[in-house]
């Protein structure tokens, strides 16, 4: 078998049909079938039902599919990461999650930019779950996420730790008091708005409590009522504020999820909820919203910067120092850290 086989099969059991998969790989469908075909007999296996449209795969076809398609995912992130290493960018591609913008990373770039007059840095905005897979591909070269990973492929390094503040409407009740607590905050409609939930959670949530997940234009409803007798079903909490909230026992009366934090902070400033952010966003719609600390230690969201472990771009220790200047001017503790490269011998 080789790579033009197998690619023909992957684009076959994506589209399940020989037309789609022509026009996506380019190819011809005779000679697409003849790649399949050859494949098949290499094997000694039949993988794709070719009597059923669309086109169904055999059980030996899906699991041939599930395991070679990651195989094949691994072939182009080494071939990727092989091109970057002969011919660095001199582009810094840097990835960023909305909430860190509005903190210090502008702040960050200017002071890399004054000891590199010549860089040329680009900034995208995206994911911290669509950062791992960015890199791979080489569309950044670093990212700055919420949320820790467990890639092989990714090494990663907390920067430092960033409390949440409550963003409350000016007219709350609970507008004026300085210091929150969350328990005084669970009658709220809180709005949630990671695109990216906690990997792993110790904490479990019962299914049928008062937790109401309705649209972002719903109007309020109802609490859901659990009797005396019924024993709730325990479920992992993987949403960031939830999470936050189910460390001390507490559920929200009712959430609102919301594609994004922008939309959070506008309808807070509608009056159609609260939410909680990182203290970097307490200047935003401040006509509008209050942002008020929580008692909490530990209601924090960390800060991760996160690149490959194989190829680390040239400027990147310089961004790191970039970093921690701008985190001593401002009085911020952190932990100085870097990022190692496994340097391959020449043979």
């Amino acid at each position: 078998m080789d790579l033009k086989q197998l690619n023909a099969f992957i684009a076959i059991a994506d589209l399940r049909s020989f037309s789609a998969a022509a026009t996506k790989t380019g190819l011809s469908q005779p000679t697409l079938s003849r790649l399949l075909k050859q494949l098949e007999t290499d094997m000694g296996v039949e993988l794709v039902d070719r009597y059923h449209r669309p086109l169904h795969l055999t059980e030996a076809g899906v699991f041939f599919y599930d395991k070679i398609s990651a195989i094949l995912t691994e072939i182009d992130t080494v071939t990727s990461m092989t091109q970057r290493l002969s011919a660095p960018s001199t582009a810094l591609n840097i990835g960023f999650v909305p909430s860190v913008l509005y903190g210090l990373l502008p702040e960050v770039i200017a002071k890399l930019k004054q000891s590199n007059p010549d860089i040329e840095v680009n900034l995208k905005d995206i994911s911290s779950y669509q950062q791992i897979e960015a890199l791979k591909t080489g569309e950044i070269d670093i990212g700055f996420g919420r949320f820790a990973h467990q890639d092989p492929w990714i090494q990663q390094i907390l920067l430092r730790h960033e409390r949440y503040m409550v963003a409350l409407p000016k007219a709350h009740a609970l507008a004026h008091i300085d210091e929150q607590r969350l328990i005084d905050l669970a009658n709220n409609r809180l709005i949630l708005y990671h695109q990216t939930h906690l990997p792993i959670s110790t904490t479990a949530k019962p299914i049928n409590t008062s937790i109401n997940h309705i649209a972002a234009n719903d109007k309020i409803g109802s609490r859901h009522k659990q009797s005396s007798n019924e024993q709730p079903s325990l479920e992992p909490v993987t949403e960031p504020l939830l999470h936050l909230f189910a460390q001390y026992g507490i559920s929200p009366f009712m959430t609102t999820t919301v594609s994004d934090l922008q939309v959070a902070l506008g309808l807070v400033a509608a009056g159609e909820g609260i939410t909680l952010v990182p203290a970097s966003l307490k200047t935003v719609r401040t006509e509008q919203i209050v942002y008020r600390r929580l008692l909490h230690e530990n209601a924090t969201s960390p800060i991760y910067l996160h690149t490959l472990k194989d190829f680390v771009h040239p400027k990147i220790p310089d961004l790191l120092s970039a970093i921690y200047q701008v985190y001593e001017r401002r009085g911020i503790t952190y932990r100085k850290q870097s990022f190692t490269l496994q340097r391959i011998k020449a043979l």
